[in-house]
């Protein structure tokens, strides 16, 4: 239960404050524990970053499986999924994720603990992509218009941090799902 309750507030205190203002202190404060509590659990604050980030990750993948159980089962999911995917990549996992990124630049230790985490999580997303929407992963097609769609779907909640872009965002992903639509499908 305390390694739960550090590691949302981990997310919670990276999303609002970034990597300088996401000291132990402030996540154990957040959590409502003593700081020797989360030191007991997370040796470095990398540690206990990396296991949250990974923690909520797995409870986003959990929802997004959820959510689109709920979208039609024909062609028309594209656009719907596309969306689904992008309340992802712009909720408060993504915004605390671009924190560490660009903290792990200059720090070592962070790098360390988030290059593993980043490779992992990025191919459960490709792999989760590629499920949700009925795909085969061996076609090159397949693989390099989903890395594509991901990528894009990053460089828009990049655009989202410093204002909300959702209204150009929902215009860009319907073009591209009529993109991806014509991309996959047979002739």
């Amino acid at each position: 239960m305390t390694r739960q309750k550090l590691m949302a507030a981990a997310i919670e205190v990276l999303a609002e404050q970034g990597w300088a203002g996401a000291t132990t202190s402030a996540i154990a404060e957040r959590a409502g524990v003593s700081r020797g509590a989360c030191q007991h659990h997370f040796p470095t604050r990398a540690e206990l970053v990396a296991a949250a980030v990974e923690h909520v990750f797995q409870q986003q993948v959990e929802e997004l499986v959820r959510r689109a159980k709920e979208l039609p089962k024909n062609q028309r999911r594209i656009e719907p999924l596309l969306n689904l995917l992008a309340d992802v990549f712009t909720g408060p996992l993504f915004r605390a994720a671009t924190h560490l990124w660009v903290a792990a630049v200059t720090d070592e230790e962070l790098k360390t603990q988030l290059l593993p985490l980043e490779t992992h999580v990025g191919r459960e997303v490709h792999r989760l992509t590629v499920e949700l929407l009925g795909l085969d992963e061996r076609d090159r097609d397949v693989r390099d218009t989903v890395r594509a769609t991901l990528d894009l779907l990053r460089g828009l909640a990049l655009a989202n941090l410093l204002h909300d872009d959702s209204a150009r965002r929902r215009k860009v992903l319907a073009h591209w799902a009529h993109v991806f639509e014509a991309r996959l499908t047979p002739a």
